[in-house]
């Protein structure tokens, strides 16, 4: 690994690595920051470039779970895991539960993929906790699993690609406390942090609230619930039915996506802003046309692909980086013109893929 030396360095590195249309074979060096000792948020950090393997010594079969399809953001990760198994020369498998709400679903997914001969599995969790028991099973038999994006307890885990979902939250609440500080003009926040009990949500929720706190920012309402657009967008009209008076939507990306129609309606879209705690190609259209202020970026696809680097480099005994992450960063409306959107979105007109040969 070469070390990584500043963030101007960081910046010109994604800058070569996404200029090229060529993304499968130039998504690296990229960024990152390792935790040491790994599987704890709260460990020290250092920082790197990540680079993977140039290919698999052989074709081993993945085995992948996503919470659902239903959202762009999750299209980023299917993107970033299956382009690089197809760069790497390995197999995939991907299941998609359908929601958070079906970790029954999920488990009997993973449980099929594993009897069906996977080498290794990869999962974005549904619950923080819900899948340690499958996770152990699965360990007992041999076969490495890596945590990707949404974070799991489990002390089985054989590797973790994922952010601080916390650094994520308090990135959205740092931005709007700068904007109304101790002392400064009052703001009436609502806020909408994803489907309860889910492990990013509740440390994006713990993150923004204590970015929050001290500043001139009121919260006004907490509003939980899954990440269709559907169902965020009956929240987002609930809230406005009970404090028509707010000045911040902040939430979800989907969340950020449904409130855009909705304000514009019912004519608010001048009077309350929409901030989203984390990125997809709504919150970029948003930010690009001056409907949502600002979005940390988690790099998404960059996420999904070190996964995978992950497993192969375990399944074949290499050195790897247990717990690891890209660097995060606040685009806004401002800033907008440096983001790179390759490290985060799939290319326009991307469709699922749940199978590679």
């Amino acid at each position: 690994m070469k070390k990584f030396l500043s963030a101007s360095a960081a910046t010109m590195a994604m800058t070569i690595a996404f200029s090229s249309s060529a993304m499968a074979e130039t998504w690296y060096p990229y960024p990152v920051e390792v935790w040491t000792p790994p599987f704890n948020m709260d460990s020290p950090r250092s920082k790197t470039d990540y680079e993977p393997l140039a290919e698999a010594s052989q074709k081993w079969n993945l085995c992948v779970s996503f919470p659902h399809m239903k959202d762009a953001y999750w299209l980023g990760v299917n993107y970033g895991i299956t382009e690089e198994a197809k760069r790497l020369g390995v197999a995939a498998t991907v299941t998609d539960a359908g929601g958070y709400t079906n970790l029954n679903t999920q488990i009997s997914q993973i449980e099929d993929c594993v009897s069906a001969g996977a080498d290794a599995v990869i999962i974005g969790a549904i619950a923080y906790d819900g899948l340690n028991n499958l996770v152990a099973e699965i360990n007992e038999n041999g076969i490495p699993v890596i945590d990707v994006i949404n974070g799991m307890s489990s002390d089985q885990l054989s590797a973790k690609s994922l952010v601080s979902f916390g650094e994520m939250g308090a990135k959205a609440g740092e931005f709007l406390a700068e904007l109304h500080p101790a002392g400064g003009e009052s703001a009436k926040v609502a806020w909408f942090p994803g489907p309860a009990g889910a492990g990013w949500v509740e440390a994006g929720n713990a993150g923004f609230l204590g970015a929050v706190e001290g500043s001139a920012i009121e919260m006004v309402e907490t509003k939980y619930g899954d990440t269709g657009k559907e169902a965020q967008a009956r929240l987002v009209e609930d809230t406005l039915q009970t404090y028509p008076d707010l000045d911040y939507i902040v939430g979800t990306a989907v969340t950020a996506e449904a409130a855009i129609p909705i304000l514009r309606s019912r004519g608010l879209a001048d009077k309350i802003k929409v901030v989203s705690y984390y990125y997809a190609p709504g919150v970029d259209r948003g930010i690009a046309r001056g409907q949502i202020l600002a979005a940390p970026t988690d790099s998404t696809v960059i996420q999904g692909r070190i996964a995978v680097d992950q497993a192969v480099r375990i399944l074949e005994g290499k050195d790897y980086l247990k717990h690891v992450g890209p660097e995060l960063y606040v685009v806004t409306q401002e800033n907008y013109d440096e983001f790179d959107a390759a490290s985060t979105l799939a290319p326009n007109g991307f469709r699922p893929v749940f199978s590679v040969k």
